[in-house]
């Protein structure tokens, strides 16, 4: 690993709880500060996804990390892995994604000197709750974005709560579009006829409503018999709410939702559906409606943060109470039982929200212009 003394390019260095976050959400971000003349080193736990990264060119670093744990030894061990990476690496400025990596991440930048920029995409039931470890998690986070250059945040009402906790302050805070869409890779496709198809995206974890959607279609196929109903994604055994095994060959054989398993290319799947569904109990800014939306399909979701900054109810989808099947189901009827030019109306919409607010080179900007900013110096040493 070359450090910045015998390296022309300045190193940035980017952390996240798994290699498959990184390849996931941050490839497009990465691809431009490498075009960019910078360096791009990642540090997360492998998962097989590495190797994605490394033939790219980009340097990996193993990094083992219980995403839920709070063991004071295990915590206290993996700072000092980070502390070990930052004076190996010597990196010109940080960027953290995910919560300890934020956290334990940033708290290792500050003792090295070297700035962090910090990426909020969502917060956790430890950080929403009122017990210990909410007090705790609040703490860390004070403690870890205090000395950060800029502490993004993908939807406002994070943002606040952040705020309102005294975990940064509102000028160290900015909002940005999520991680951003490739809105040529994502192109807009017409939408299907014949009967709906409602299409769920997700890992297969309670907090992202896939019971919900579930309970949602058994009731909706009373009045939708030839309506289809699918879920795409895979189990997530680290999660703390991840559905059993059990529970999913009991829905496989209920017949009532199809199972498609996992998939590394998502648009086959959205090209197919007539609406894309995502009833989460919270999120940051999901993705998945913005890949939804950039190919012009309809979203139902959640009445939650981060799903309603991206659906208007009634424009460009519909809104449906969070944690109520029966909600669900209704805003599923709904949408199957409107006129097919007002099904392709919320499409076009969709498609115009991702190209008016989430395109991807709004979050190379917002990032490249913090960079610049940390180190006016470094835009001269770019090659």
């Amino acid at each position: 690993m070359n450090s910045a003394a015998n390296n022309p390019r300045p190193v940035v260095l980017i952390s996240a709880n798994s290699a498959w976050n990184i390849v996931n959400f941050r490839s497009g971000l990465i691809g431009a500060l490498s075009q960019a003349g910078f360096e791009v080193v990642a540090a997360a736990s492998p998962d097989g996804h590495e190797e994605r990264l490394t033939s790219a060119g980009i340097g990996f670093i193993p990094l083992e990390m219980s995403r839920s744990g709070m063991n004071p030894t295990a915590e206290l061990r993996l700072l000092g892995r980070y502390s070990a990476i930052f004076r190996n690496v010597r990196p010109a400025a940080f960027l953290g994604f995910t919560i300890k990596p934020n956290i334990y991440g940033s708290i290792a930048a500050r003792l090295h000197g070297v700035p962090a920029i910090n990426n909020i995409s969502g917060l956790g039931t430890m950080f929403l709750g009122q017990g210990w470890k909410s007090r705790l998690a609040k703490a860390l986070y004070r403690v870890a974005l205090a000395r950060s250059k800029v502490v993004f945040f993908q939807n406002r009402d994070d943002r606040e709560i952040f705020i309102k906790a005294r975990a940064v302050s509102a000028d160290q805070s900015r909002l940005i579009p999520g991680s951003g869409i490739d809105l040529d890779h994502y192109a807009p496709m017409p939408l299907p006829g014949g009967p709906p198809i409602f299409l769920f995206i997700g890992r297969l974890i309670a907090d992202k409503g896939v019971r919900e959607f579930v309970g949602a279609a058994r009731l909706a196929r009373v009045n939708l018999p030839d309506a289809r109903f699918q879920i795409l994604g895979g189990s997530d055994p680290g999660n703390r709410t991840n559905i059993s095994f059990a529970e999913i060959d009991e829905w496989r054989s209920e017949g009532v939702v199809e199972l498609l398993g996992e998939t590394s290319d998502v648009r086959p799947h959205i090209a197919q559906a007539n609406a894309v569904v995502l009833p989460s109990y919270r999120e940051g800014l999901p993705r998945v409606l913005l890949e939804a939306a950039a190919m012009g399909r309809p979203l139902i979701a959640s009445d939650v943060p981060g799903c309603r900054a991206i659906v208007s109810d009634g424009e460009n989808g519909l809104l449906c109470a969070v944690r109520d099947p029966r909600s669900l189901a209704d805003a599923m009827v709904e949408f199957a039982q409107s006129p097919p030019e007002r099904r392709r109306a919320m499409g076009q919409a969709a498609r115009r929200t991702a190209e008016r607010d989430y395109g991807q080179q709004r979050v190379v900007d917002s990032y490249l212009a913090v960079l610049w900013d940390i180190a006016p110096d470094l835009r001269v040493r770019v090659p």
